[in-house]
Formats: structure tokens, sequence, C-alpha cells
């Protein structure tokens, strides 16, 4: 098998210092935290940029530059993965836009709309929820966007009718072959995590495409070590999961990333470095 890279979200749209300290709010907490996480094992880092100020999320692109840009500058060999999620209430052109802008990498393209919501599970109890937009047009538009500049989409699954989106539009010749999805499980909305869910998801996506998983909270070791075993590769962050082993409180994503690798190495594979993981994912060189 290839060697397993490793991704950390390190603060998504939700996720507070509340909740957990370590998650980033400033371009030098980013920088910091990315550093950490490549040290530890991993090759991408996933962002949602924030509002220093306030800990939102922000659409603002020169906020967002600073973030990518210290990030880049503190850990030149890392692959950037820009959100085109960045949180609720954002237009479909402010959330293309910063990545047009920036350029990067890899960036997510969410794959269907779906219901999106903070729940207590033990309970049942909805404590907020979203309708999470991604239609098709902007599925199609995204895509074409990326494409033009020289982005890799990162197709976001999160439930089964998001792969069979994907390979209805994919028709239309709009991707870069081959592509890259990630698997989500746990979401309240989405798919929970199950042994014959990874197996069933992982089926139906194009032969040669590479794949990872994303486990959310309790979900995210188990996920990971399917994957490993199952020739995928892992994402952890604190935008998933605040914890780490045992219910403890994670000193930052750069902690899970060292689970993962763990992980990695009881299936017996090799952690990738970035310049594999770019050879793995097949991402082009910028002129």
């Amino acid at each position: 098998m290839e060697k397993v890279i490793i991704s950390a979200a390190l603060a998504g749209a939700a996720t507070r210092k509340e909740q957990n300290p370590s998650v980033p709010y400033t371009s030098q907490e980013f920088a910091e935290e990315s550093y950490k996480c490549w040290k530890a094992g991993a090759s991408i880092v996933h962002i949602h940029a924030r509002d220093p100020q306030t800990g939102n999320p922000t659409a603002e692109i020169p906020k967002i530059r600073e973030t990518i840009n210290a990030i880049r500058n503190k850990c030149p060999e890392l692959i950037i993965n820009m959100s085109s999620a960045i949180g609720p209430g954002v237009t479909a052109e402010q959330r293309i836009a910063p990545i047009v802008e920036m350029k990067p990498d890899l960036a997510s393209l969410n794959t269907n709309s779906m219901n999106f919501a903070l729940v207590d599970h033990k309970s049942g109890k909805v404590f907020g929820e979203l309708i999470f937009q991604n239609t098709f047009k902007m599925l199609v538009d995204f895509a074409k966007a990326m494409r033009e500049n020289v982005v890799k989409p990162e197709c976001e699954v999160y439930d089964f009718g998001g792969i069979y989106n994907v390979l209805l539009v994919r028709k239309q010749e709009i991707f870069e072959e081959p592509m890259h999805f990630q698997l989500v499980f746990g979401v309240a909305g989405g798919v929970p995590f199950t042994p014959m869910s990874m197996v069933h998801m992982q089926s139906l996506l194009p032969p040669d495409a590479t794949w990872s998983v994303c486990g959310v909270g309790p979900n995210q070791f188990p996920a990971g070590i399917m994957a490993s075993i199952m020739g995928g590769h892992i994402r952890v962050g604190l935008e998933d999961n605040i914890r780490v082993l045992k219910g403890k409180m994670a000193e930052g994503s750069w902690e899970q990333v060292e689970v993962a690798k763990r992980i990695v190495e009881l299936a017996d594979r090799e952690v990738a470095t970035p310049a594999e993981a770019r050879k793995i994912l097949n991402l082009k060189d910028r002129v």
C-alpha cells in the first residue's frame, strides 16, 4: 500500500477556545499549530480562517490572506487545504473568492445540501442547526473555478448522496483526474461511522481516486483505523474532535496527529512526507 497522508483540520467553523483553548484564532496561532502538526507527521493542514478578535469564522480576504501567508512562511513544505464552506451565512461568491485569490494546493468541495446540527447524542436534543447549502450549480461552479486556478478539489462526502452527486457532474469532465475524496462520518445530518458504511462509500468511488476519512468526535480514531487498513488516508484536528484517547482534552491538533501516526505504524504502513503527499495526490506544480 502507498504511504498514508495525515491531514490536520485546525479550527473549523464552530470549535471555539471555550471548548479547547488550543483552537487557533490569530494568524500566528495558525502558523504555530501548523508547524507543530508538520513536525508530528502531518502533510496537510485544512484551514477555516478566524477573525482574531472574535474567533468567528471569516470570509474577509485580508484576514484569510494573513493566515494563509503566515502558514506558508512558517511551514513552506506543508500542503494547505482551504475550506470553501467558511461558515454560516456566507454567500456562494464569498465562499469561492478566497480560494481564487490564494490559490492553495487543495480546497474542500462540498457535495450536497444537508441538515447540519449541533446535538447531544445521548439525549437526542438539537442545540443548533442550519441547512448546509451545496447545490449542483455550486458544485459545478466551484469545481470549474478550482480547475482554472490549479486548485485540486477535495470532495467532501457526508452521505452516499454526495458521492452520487459528484459522479453525476463528473460526466461534464469538470474535474482533473484522478480525483480526491474526503469521507466524513459523524456529522448530525450525515452518516455515522460504521465499518460497513465506510466499505460501501469507498466502493462507490472512481477506481483510481484517492480518499481520506474524517471522523467527528468519537468517530475520529475508529475511522482512521479502518482507513489505515483499507488503503486510505486520515484527517484529524480540533475542527472535528477536541479530545484524544480516553476522553483526554487534546493539547492541540498536533497531539491527534501523533495518535494518527501511531495508528498508521500499527497498520504496518508509513506516513507520507509533504513531498510524497504531493505525488500521491497528483498535485500540479505551479508555473
